[in-house]
C-alpha cells in the first residue's frame, strides 16, 4: 500500500516524463510513448515506470532504447521538478503491456 506521498510523487513523475516523451517522440514518425503507471519505492529512491508504446512491434526496442538514455531523462526530469523533490529518484523502465493483455482476452473472449 502506497503512502499519500508516494502517490503525489508518482503523479508527479508521471506528469513531467509524458511531457518529456512526448517532445522527444515528435520527431519519431508513427511512434507513440505513453506513461501508464509510476510506482516509487517507500524510500522514494527507485521508480520504476511503466510506459506504452504504439506501435507494440516496437516497444522492446524503444523500452531498451530509454533504458539506455536514462541518465540524461532522469536529468531532464532533475531541472523539471527541482523546485518539487529534493533527490530525484533513480528511473527504471519497463514494458506496460496490459493492453496488448486486454486485446488477447477480448479476441479469445469472442471466439
Amino acid at each position: 500500500m502506497e503512502t499519500t506521498r508516494q502517490n503525489k510523487i508518482s503523479r508527479l513523475i508521471q506528469k513531467e516524463l509524458s511531457e518529456i516523451f512526448l517532445l522527444q517522440t515528435k520527431a519519431m514518425n508513427g511512434v507513440l510513448v505513453s506513461v501508464s503507471a509510476v510506482r516509487i519505492s517507500p524510500d522514494m529512491s527507485i521508480a520504476r515506470v511503466y510506459l506504452s508504446v504504439f506501435p507494440s512491434e516496437k516497444s522492446q526496442e524503444i523500452v531498451k532504447n530509454i533504458n539506455d538514455n536514462m541518465k540524461s531523462i532522469r536529468f531532464e526530469l532533475g531541472t523539471r521538478v527541482r523546485h518539487q523533490l529534493r533527490i530525484i529518484p533513480e528511473l527504471k523502465f519497463f514494458v506496460d503491456d496490459s493492453l496488448d493483455y486486454v486485446e488477447r482476452i477480448d479476441e479469445l473472449l469472442k471466439k
